[in-house]
């Protein structure tokens, strides 16, 4: 699905993609400086920010490895050198390794080309997939080491509502991780997402046999609505951010975001 299409967007560029995954990991790295690597991080419940940091430096290595093979099936382990430090009280040895891993990923970028034919997990069969996927882990990620260090996270709205889009093209296909999914059914509800701030705007069907993206021509309507800044829809749909937050408007039936935000945890 040309999701410009579905979403009234231009579709930010692997390249973009690429970058992006630079300057978030390095934000994510400064905000390392001093920091108490003990902190619990409220948006992944029973976690410190060591393991935090130590999640998001691994799954930039493991993709890396998947990119540099260039998959053509799920792989059989996810066993990779982390090279983790040896301390784990140590915020600048952390934010070090956590900057060679965007280094690793760097590498397999470019040893590979966006469009070249691979497994994936979600909708889009190539390296591009993993290259925006891991974007999404980093930003999302970057934001929950501030929010743990009680700082105020900024989010550029186009690579946002790029990432609301990333989650809802790929969410039908995440069940195998995200088994909550197989609830988000029903017999024909729209549920509309749109940003407020940038482009951005998603029409979600339920059928009775799953849940997609169905492309909108025009202003349309559906049968509720959740709009919010592209910044603030995202974290809401990484369940980062809860839908009575002062930014967020929902409209029309109620049951229908409650059923959405119950059963969509990815």
């Amino acid at each position: 699905m040309n999701t410009s299409d579905t979403a009234g967007r231009t579709p930010v560029t692997p390249a973009a993609h690429r970058a992006a995954v630079a300057a978030e990991t390095a934000r994510f790295a400064a905000a390392l400086d001093g920091a108490d690597l003990s902190v619990p991080v409220p948006g992944c419940p029973g976690w410190t920010l060591v393991d935090l940091v130590g999640h998001t430096g691994n799954v930039q290595r493991m993709f890396s490895g998947l990119l540099r093979r260039r998959v053509q099936e799920p792989p059989r382990s996810r066993e990779v050198d982390w090279r983790l430090p040896a301390d784990g009280t140590d915020a600048r040895g952390w934010a070090d390794w956590l900057a060679a891993s965007a280094a690793v990923a760097a590498d397999a970028f470019d040893g590979i080309d966006p469009d070249a034919a691979m497994w994936a997990w979600g909708v889009d069969q190539h390296a591009r997939f993993w290259m925006r996927r891991m974007l999404f882990e980093t930003l999302v990620h970057r934001t929950d080491a501030e929010h743990a260090l009680g700082l105020r996270p900024v989010v550029d709205p186009v690579l946002a509502a790029d990432g609301v889009d990333e989650f809802l093209v790929n969410l039908p296909f995440a069940g195998s991780f995200a088994p909550g999914v197989a609830q988000l059914r029903g017999d024909g509800e729209t549920l509309r997402f749109r940003c407020t701030d940038t482009a951005g705007d998603w029409l979600v069907r339920l059928a009775p046999d799953g849940f997609g993206l169905v492309p909108r021509d025009g202003a349309g309507s559906a049968d509720a609505s959740v709009e919010a800044p592209a910044a603030d829809l995202l974290l809401l749909l990484y369940g980062r951010l809860g839908s009575d937050a002062d930014t967020v408007r929902l409209t029309g039936d109620q049951e229908l975001p409650a059923r959405w935000f119950a059963h969509s945890a990815f």
